[in-house]
């Protein structure tokens, strides 16, 4: 008889399981350090970031995903370049912005799929971005495939969606 098929549903429950326990039971690092008037604060290892204090005023989250179109990648190599900078951006947001996170997971975590150009309108885009406080995640990718090796192939990028359309608003789907 052929398990194959209930084998992959058991290891894909499992794999969601210590996903989602892992995701529930994380809490930032805390570092107590005392403030200039003598209060003490706590924050993560490296700083909670500054999208943490437009979690707790705006609840309307999204994720877009910048590709980079000169490269001319297959509908699988975007896709999988897509999951890279999704998990790549979800991970830093973990421990740094866990209300921001928890924001965009309570609307149904959307994510936005538009194109660019090329790299350095990705970089532009990233720089707009760091300057409205905007979290991003770039990934590069290894060149096993289809594009040389260290391309920047996809920006994540995730903030309020009135935020987020200031970088990306005018840029087209993909």
């Amino acid at each position: 008889m052929d398990l194959t098929w209930l084998s992959a549903l058991i290891v894909g429950a499992a794999l969601g399981f210590c996903i989602g326990t892992r995701r529930s039971n994380s809490k930032p690092v805390v570092v107590v350090s005392a403030a200039v008037d003598g209060d003490t604060k706590t924050q993560s290892k490296k700083g909670l970031l500054e999208i943490e204090k437009l979690a707790d005023i705006l609840d309307d989250f999204k994720m877009v995903l910048v590709v980079r179109n000169d490269l001319k990648m297959g509908k699988g190599k975007i896709a999988a370049q897509c999951s890279h900078a999704t998990l790549g951006l979800y991970k830093k947001l973990v421990r740094r912005a866990p209300k921001a996170l928890d924001c965009w997971e309570e609307c149904a975590q959307p994510k936005v799929v538009v194109k660019i150009e090329d790299e350095d309108e990705m970089l532009e885009l990233q720089e707009r971005a760091k300057s409205l406080k905007l979290p991003t995640h770039i990934t590069i990718d290894a060149g096993r495939t289809q594009i040389a090796p260290n391309s920047r192939t996809v920006m994540a990028i995730l903030g309020p969606v009135e935020v987020v359309d200031e970088v990306t608003g005018g840029l087209k789907l993909l």
